[in-house]
């Protein structure tokens, strides 16, 4: 599973079209209104919109037909999230640090940051590696795996997805290591059924049937996410937190939107209605940080985006971003990264 997303999915969205790298790009004034299905919907909420934002790509899935007793093994996934569901029986999700959750039947957990972990019909089983495995691929996204212990049988629907967007990501980094969803607790009876679709689909394998397993996907994610974000007091301070202020949450989705305007504090203050020393001291107390600091640390995000995912020339990117020559964004891209813009192209490039 793992290794086919690094290697199939790594390269087969590497390059995109200029025209489409990034709707935010394009200043709002300048974008006619519900041009598209992304301008409909996007939300007038910054935190809905960074949960919009949260597009899976690279979806590989891995249906597993189980036996007791059984034990795999996931290596950590850098800039991933896992997840798994339990169609059928139970199993447990165990980590290094000894943290372990009995999953039952519509039972769904997220990994966020990709951690390493096994899981198990067990607690005692052993875990062996995933890659030991064979897992014969029934489409270019989709593999089975069976093991056959003789004993009692378990299902599994599991997922290794990456995560483009930055302002996503950055969500998905200050997310905890595992965010579990119980079908038995209360007001999540919507769970059965969508597991339910999903493993018909997995079956049946029919004709878009890969699309309507990574849509059911992007749903238990959000919602697994949005059920954090509901319960979790850390989910109320720092960078989340101030997405849900009224004034700081509105400049930094404008920043998100559009990180090639020239912004300063005083034409964000004046977009969202307050005055520039009012914003400069509410987003200072509740990002950590200036405004104009993390306009700059975000451009230098999006320009990783480009450098990644785009034949953009680093000249054309620098120019975007308001540099005078590619050198002096060069030099500025590694003071703030600790890398060269080059570099992070031939770490990307396959």
């Amino acid at each position: 599973m793992i290794d086919h997303l690094a290697g199939r999915y790594g390269s087969s969205s590497k390059r995109i079209d200029h025209s489409s790298k990034m709707a935010v790009n394009t200043p709002m004034s300048e974008t006619p209104m519900a041009n598209s299905t992304e301008e409909a919907f996007r939300s007038v909420d910054p935190l809905g919109e960074a949960l919009h934002a949260l597009r899976l790509s690279g979806t590989f899935f891995c249906r597993s037909e189980l036996s007791a007793p059984w034990g795999i093994d996931l290596p950590a996934m850098p800039d991933s999230l896992m997840f798994h569901i339990v169609t059928e029986g139970s199993a447990w999700i165990t980590f290094a640090n000894g943290e372990r959750l009995l999953l039952e039947e519509n039972d769904f957990v997220l990994v966020p940051q990709g951690r390493g972990h096994a899981i198990v019909d067990a607690p005692e089983t052993r875990a062996i590696n995933l890659y030991d495995y064979e897992r014969p691929l029934l489409s270019p996204r989709y593999e089975v795996l069976t093991i056959d212990g003789g004993g009692a049988r378990a299902g599994l629907i599991c997922g290794v997805v990456s995560v483009k967007d930055p302002a996503a990501r950055r969500m998905v980094g200050l997310l905890p290591g595992m965010i579990p969803m119980k079908a038995a607790t209360p007001g999540n009876e919507w769970l059965c059924g969508s597991v339910q679709l999903m493993m018909q689909e997995a079956l049946s394998l029919g004709p878009g049937g890969d699309a309507v397993i990574t849509r059911v996907s992007d749903i238990l994610v959000v919602q697994a996410i949005r059920h954090w974000l509901r319960s979790n007091p850390n989910a109320q301070t720092g960078w989340l937190g101030a997405l849900q202020d009224p004034q700081v949450g509105h400049a930094l989705t404008l920043i998100h939107r559009d990180p090639t305007h020239p912004w300063t504090v005083e034409t964000l203050a004046a977009a969202v209605g307050v005055s520039r020393s009012g914003l400069a001291a509410r987003f200072a107390d509740l990002v950590g940080e200036s405004p104009m600091t993390y306009l700059r640390q975000w451009r230098f995000e999006v320009a990783r985006n480009w450098l990644r995912d785009t034949d953009q020339t680093q000249a054309e990117i620098a120019g975007q971003l308001g540099y005078e020559s590619e050198a002096s964004f060069s030099r500025a891209f590694k003071k703030a990264t600790g890398q060269t813009p080059g570099s992070v192209r031939r770490q990307e490039t396959p």
